[in-house]
């Protein structure tokens, strides 16, 4: 019961990612190729979790945390998409009047998408995967993260200088209430 809570968590993002009411598209003004690896890191790990899945066990409490976290999750994401807008993109970019967003989610964590689609993810291990698969998927979830991050803060940085260090400073990377 709780994993099928999980699994439409899933399909309510693909849904609201693919099928949103699309603002006018801006012009893309710059882009970082680097994120490719990062991205494909992040699939790789998300595929871990359901590939190594585990037999049924019906663990109540932990189905519940997984369908709260799955939630939250959920919530986070489709929050931080309606706030870019359409500067919302799989990719690193720019686009023509680019705005440094500091609203709604991204007062917490300046990448919540990549915070929330962890959590995503997690709530599914804890759902349905083998406990190896929590260490993997984290690991190099972690490490494609990293890429992703890397190259869009590097796009923010030259397009917003002072501005985008400031909000750098006060506001963390992808953990709430963590430095990183």
């Amino acid at each position: 019961m709780f994993f099928l809570w999980v699994v439409g968590c899933w399909v309510a993002l693909f849904v609201h990612t693919v099928f949103r009411k699309r603002p006018p598209q801006a012009r893309e003004v710059k882009r970082d190729r680097r994120w490719t690896t990062g991205f494909c890191l992040q699939i790789a790990a998300i595929g871990m979790v359901w590939v190594l899945r585990r037999p049924a066990d019906g663990e109540v409490a932990l189905g519940a945390i997984a369908a709260i976290l799955a939630t939250i999750s959920l919530w986070m994401m489709l929050a931080a998409q309606r706030e870019l807008g359409k500067q919302f993109a799989y990719r690193a970019r720019l686009v023509e009047g680019h705005k440094l967003i500091t609203t709604g989610p991204y007062r917490l964590v300046r990448n919540p998408i990549y915070t929330g689609l962890y959590g995503l993810t997690l709530a599914t291990a804890l759902a349905h995967s083998r406990w190896i698969a929590i260490p993997l998927f984290t690991a190099s979830y972690a490490a494609g993260t990293a890429i992703r991050v890397k190259a869009e803060e590097r796009l923010l940085r030259g397009a917003f200088g002072a501005e985008f260090e400031a909000y750098a400073r006060r506001t963390p990377a992808v953990i709430p209430g963590a430095r990183l």
